[in-house]
């Protein structure tokens, strides 16, 4: 099991994070998605005397990863719930929360989870495998129109009306069950030398649709404006434009569609301050280090 929890997931961004959300004795902190533990370790390690810190993740494999810690709890949710479980914990207010959205190396790496294409197994990709629709439900139910939304949205891929017409051709002979069902349907309208490329979009679009990713994010921030007190931190770190968008959104404007509210005298409302209005990105070195950090972005804003 050591060797499960040392290649689970390498935390990406985890010293920029870690600082960025301003660790003090007594606080009250929470990791949204506690994947390996790599960053609430290292929270544990800084946060100092009569902290606490909460872990969230919804995902069973993350269990194994349980920190034994007196000032540790792990609250088996999607982070769409994170007020109501504090509130269930007896927590009003939190003084940092942290985010990293970024899918686990872990989930890569299991063929039997579905995310990637580099193996073959069932088409599932649920993070939380007890309950939801699968990426085999979406490409069997799912009508022409609304495949083809899902693809141009979430994958932000032209031909998204080809894939949704092609998948919908192929389930009409057999139902598509295996990730070589889809890249069987599929692979034939990606070029070869965009193929990986093109492919890693397709799935990604499939992900965001089966865990409901862009709505779970939107509730989890909301609620962290909530909960989050005066002088608090929120750090996120985002791996694609369209989860960065909504978290930019969020920390200048307050919402996620970035439309600027005005009190009577024309100040522009928001509940919280950029940090730093440059976003952090990782170093040279931790990218030659871990390839999955690459597209990474850390954004950090303090509730006002």
């Amino acid at each position: 099991m050591n060797d499960e929890k040392q290649i689970y997931h390498i935390p990406v961004l985890l010293h920029e994070s870690i600082q960025g959300m301003n660790l003090h004795p007594g606080g009250i902190y929470v990791d949204v998605t506690f994947g390996g533990g790599g960053h609430s370790k290292e929270i544990l390690k800084n946060m100092g005397e009569g902290s606490r810190l909460f872990g969230f993740d919804q995902d069973a494999d993350a269990e194994k990863n349980i920190i034994d810690d007196p000032r540790f709890t792990f609250v088996r949710s999607n982070f769409r719930y994170l007020h109501n479980f504090l509130r269930y914990y007896g927590v009003e207010k939190a003084d940092a929360i942290l985010a990293d959205l970024g899918v686990s190396s872990h989930h890569f790496d299991d063929k039997e989870r579905g995310f990637s294409f580099r193996f073959d197994g069932n088409l599932d990709m649920r993070m939380n495998k007890r309950a939801g629709i699968t990426a085999a439900d979406v490409a069997n139910t799912y009508d022409e129109e609304r495949l083809a939304d899902i693809f141009y949205l979430y994958g932000e891929l032209r031909n998204s009306r080809k894939l949704a017409s092609a998948i919908v051709k192929a389930r009409s002979k057999k139902a598509i069950a295996s990730i070589s069902d889809f890249l069987e349907a599929v692979k034939p309208l990606f070029p070869h030398e965009r193929e990986k490329k093109e492919l890693a979009k397709a799935f990604q679009a499939l992900r965001i649709e089966v865990n409901q990713e862009m709505e779970a994010l939107k509730e989890m921030l909301a609620a962290a404006t909530q909960v989050l007190k005066p002088g608090g931190r929120l750090a996120v770190i985002t791996y694609h434009s369209l989860e960065d968008r909504i978290v930019k959104n969020v920390m200048k404007t307050g919402n996620a569609d970035g439309k600027t509210e005005q009190d009577f005298f024309g100040n522009r409302e928001t509940p919280f301050r950029m940090v730093s209005n440059k976003v952090i990105v990782p170093t040279a070195e931790e990218m030659a280090r871990n390839p999955r950090s690459r597209s990474a972005k850390l954004r950090i804003a303090e509730k006002i």
